[in-house]
C-alpha cells in the first residue's frame, strides 16, 4: 500500500529543527564513499543522530569556510541516503545529473520560505522535476509517469485544488514509492552517519 504525506506527519512534530529546511537524497547502488567521491566531498567526523547533524551543519556556516555544506549519509538496503540540514545540493542539477551516472538519484528539498523541489534523475537524465507547491507544472523526460502516485501520496495536481497541507511530507512518500526506502524516526535518531562537507556551487 502506498504511503501518503499524512504518514510522514511525525517529521515536522518530532524533528522541527530540520523539518523547516532540508534536502533528502537517495542514490542507488553507490556506497557513501562513492557518493562522496562523485560530489568531491571532504570527509568529516561521523555523527550519531540527526540532532547532532543539524548542530554541526549550522556550526559549519560560522566557520571561515562557510561555503561548504555538511552532508550526513547512511546505507539503507541498496541505497545511500544523504541528508542536508538547510541544504539543497541534492536538487541542484549541476551536481545531481553528473552524480547520477549509471544510477538513480531521487531528491527532495524544502526551505523555511516554503520553497520545495522534487527531482528524479537517472544516468544523467532528468526524468522528473517539479515544485512541491505547484506540482501541476512538471518537466523532465517522464513528467507524467508518476501522476497517479503523486495524487495518491497527497500532491494536488489541479490548480483549483486547495494548497496541500503535507506537500513536503508527500515528497517523502513519493521518494519511498520510487526507492522502497522509508525514512523513520528511529533511522533519524539512532543512526551513526558518515559525514562530509561539499563545496556549495
Amino acid at each position: 500500500m502506498t504511503k501518503t504525506g499524512a504518514d510522514y506527519a511525525w517529521f515536522e512534530d518530532d524533528f522541527p529543527d530540520i523539518a523547516q529546511a532540508h534536502c533528502f537524497t537517495l542514490v542507488r547502488d553507490l556506497s557513501p564513499a562513492a557518493v562522496m567521491s562523485r560530489l568531491g566531498a571532504r570527509p568529516e567526523v561521523p555523527l550519531r543522530g540527526i540532532a547532532a547533524v543539524v548542530d554541526a551543519a549550522f556550526a559549519q556556516y560560522g566557520l571561515q569556510e562557510g561555503n561548504r555544506q555538511l552532508v550526513a549519509m547512511t546505507t539503507v538496503g541498496a541505497w545511500t541516503l544523504l541528508i542536508e540540514p538547510n541544504g539543497y545540493l541534492g536538487v541542484a542539477e549541476e551536481q545531481a545529473l553528473p552524480a547520477s551516472t549509471g544510477t538513480s538519484w531521487i531528491s527532495h528539498f524544502t526551505n523555511i520560505n516554503a520553497v520545495g523541489t522534487f527531482l528524479w534523475a537517472q544516468d544523467q537524465v532528468l526524468r522528473l522535476r517539479f515544485d512541491s507547491m505547484a506540482p501541476e507544472r512538471r518537466w523532465g523526460t517522464a513528467p507524467d509517469e508518476l501522476l497517479d502516485v503523486m495524487r495518491q501520496v497527497g500532491f494536488h495536481l489541479d490548480v483549483e485544488d486547495p494548497e496541500p497541507d503535507f506537500y513536503h511530507q508527500a515528497a517523502f512518500a513519493l521518494a519511498e514509492h520510487l526507492t522502497g526506502v522509508a525514512v523513520t524516526p528511529a533511522l533519524l535518531r539512532d543512526t551513526t552517519f558518515t559525514c562530509a562537507t561539499v563545496r556549495i556551487p
